[in-house]
């Protein structure tokens, strides 16, 4: 009689991409995909922030709106979600608070995190840093035309080689402030919300 061995079953990924989002543009969309793709993920889960650590003077459109946009730009996006822990929590958004929520939720799962490559030379600064490098592995948003960013020690990483392009969300708000055309660089979906809600005038 022969023995069958089961492979045992491979581990979850889960990638937590953090973030103002205000707005969600094409960028953000693409580098999803991306890490879907590359990392075989199994969710890319878009964490926006209540208030970032790093921007406390920065004002940001209200948390309902900025979650809004979010969820009609992943719409039909099956692979994504949308979590509003941080903005549920209010206050500061620290990184290490929102991973332990989401380890504790998502047990035996490998963690990712999606990280800015111009936020990579502050890892050391955020809160509770040694227990943060050993909760997730960093994936390194790289920025088109500029040079790779090394991660310092002791955080775990690897380099996303996603869609080189460059937009940014200070880019669209700018836009919108001169009542320029935004509809290539966010969804159209996206595009209208901000144009029937006034946004970022």
């Amino acid at each position: 009689m022969l023995l069958t061995i089961k492979p045992s079953p491979r581990m979850k990924r889960i990638a937590l991409y953090g973030g103002s989002f205000d707005p969600v543009h094409r960028g953000h969309l693409l580098v999803a995909q991306a890490a879907f793709e590359e990392l075989e993920l199994d969710r890319v889960i878009f964490i926006p922030a209540a208030q970032s650590p790093f921007k406390p003077d920065h004002p940001l459109a209200p948390s309902g709106l900025r979650l809004a946009m979010l969820r009609i730009a992943l719409a039909g996006r099956t692979y994504a979600e949308v979590d509003p822990l941080e903005i549920a929590r209010g206050g500061v958004s620290y990184t290490i608070d929102t991973v332990r929520s989401l380890r504790d939720r998502h047990p035996n799962t490998e963690l990712h995190y999606l990280i800015g490559a111009d936020h990579v030379p502050h890892l050391p600064k955020w809160r509770e840093a040694e227990e943060l490098a050993t909760l997730v592995e960093f994936i390194v948003i790289p920025r088109p035309g500029e040079p790779l960013v090394p991660v310092p020690t002791p955080f775990r990483s690897r380099q996303l080689r996603g869609f080189p392009l460059g937009v940014s969300a200070s880019q669209i708000r700018d836009r919108c402030r001169t009542k320029r055309d935004i509809s290539l660089l966010t969804p159209s979906t996206v595009a209208e919300f901000i144009r029937t809600n006034q946004l970022y005038l």
